[in-house]
């Protein structure tokens, strides 16, 4: 099966279990300098406390424990490959990006808000962010193919599922009863997955349609 897979997808997985080996090997502080750390957290801390800019997308591969790269693992699994067998290589692999990106960039935002008033810095990592964007695009690509949830086991179709899981994030997130997971991050990414399918598609708050030019016959 796994030999199957397309590509963008084998690689993701295989380059997130390697980030995870390394951290195993190495430990967390080694790698502090790819997590994603809030604006300003690098005041009076050490050089790998801060934000650099490369952290929009290496903190994407790292994760906090193996069940959390377990759960991110097979939903790309799950949602990814038929993505890219859809879009393709080249635009599965910019899509998935721009939502790990997009995700950092509203935790970004949560980070600074929370330092502002009084909160620790924290640093955040998962491809949780990417994984919410690649639910948002099949539930936009194929709104009616029914799924099945591992906890509970109940099937729906994914458009509904993609329904359940923003309203679950939108609670979760405002009301603080999970703390320790970036809620508003996985929204991000699905607030910037669905932009960037409004984009592509040439539909509001973007222009005409991104396809290819129009071949004019002059007779």
């Amino acid at each position: 099966m796994f030999s199957n897979l397309p590509p963008v997808t084998k690689a993701l997985l295989i380059a997130n279990a390697a980030v995870f080996v390394l951290q195993l090997l190495l430990g967390d502080f080694a790698l502090a300098a790819f997590m994603l750390w809030p604006l300003g957290a690098g005041t009076g801390a050490p050089a790998p406390y801060e934000f650099l800019p490369w952290q929009l997308l290496t903190y994407g591969f790292m994760h906090g424990s193996f069940g959390h790269l377990a759960f991110n693992m097979l939903a790309l699994l799950m949602f990814g490959a038929p993505l890219e067998h859809v879009w393709g290589e080249r635009r599965f692999l910019t899509y998935f990006l721009s939502c790990v990106a997009g995700a950092a960039v509203c935790q970004l935002a949560v980070g600074w808000w929370t330092m502002s008033a009084g909160g620790p810095a924290y640093p955040t990592v998962g491809a949780s962010g990417g994984v919410f964007g690649l639910l948002l695009a099949y539930g936009m690509l194929f709104p009616h193919q029914r799924v099945m949830l591992l906890i509970p086991p109940v099937p729906m179709k994914a458009r509904t599922l993609v329904i359940v899981y923003g309203l679950i994030e939108l609670l979760l997130g405002f009301s603080g009863w999970q703390p320790g997971v970036a809620h508003f991050a996985h929204l991000g990414g699905m607030l910037f997955g669905w932009l960037l399918i409004r984009y592509w598609r040439g539909q509001p708050p973007f222009g005409g349609r991104r396809g290819p030019p129009k071949i004019r016959i002059v007779r």
